[in-house]
């Protein structure tokens, strides 16, 4: 995560930022046997909170997080989940955090988003 020049917004998606990616593989013999095409759903709900802070770097803050599928390029809100297949499947997650009102305090921080498949 990149900050902007007000230093009000952190996010994977500001210049110099970069998605997160992780590889699903969806594997259900039910599934298979009953010829079931998404008996999986994959969602990435955004924190509550930075995995890590600087002293009221959490004050304030809101989280946001979205995803895309096998490549596609539509942003799909975080908590809302896709019916997946079975197979193989990549997503990208992008996290923004917005502190209002003020700035973030200098120092390091972290966040974690958790990918589901249910």
């Amino acid at each position: 995560m990149k900050s902007n020049p007000a230093i009000n917004i952190f996010g994977s998606r500001q210049a110099g930022g970069s998605s997160a990616g992780a590889t699903i593989i969806a594997n259900a013999t039910l599934c298979t046997i009953l010829n079931l095409l998404d008996c999986y759903s994959v969602s990435a709900p955004a924190p509550i909170a930075f995995t890590s802070a600087p002293s009221g770097g959490d004050t304030d803050v809101t989280f946001a997080t979205v995803f895309r599928l096998d490549g596609s390029g539509s942003d799909i809100p975080g908590s809302s989940p896709q019916r997946v297949t079975n197979g193989t499947h990549t997503i990208q997650v992008d996290l923004t955090a917005t502190k209002s009102p003020g700035i973030f305090p200098a120092g390091n921080y972290q966040g974690t988003v958790t990918v589901r498949c249910e």
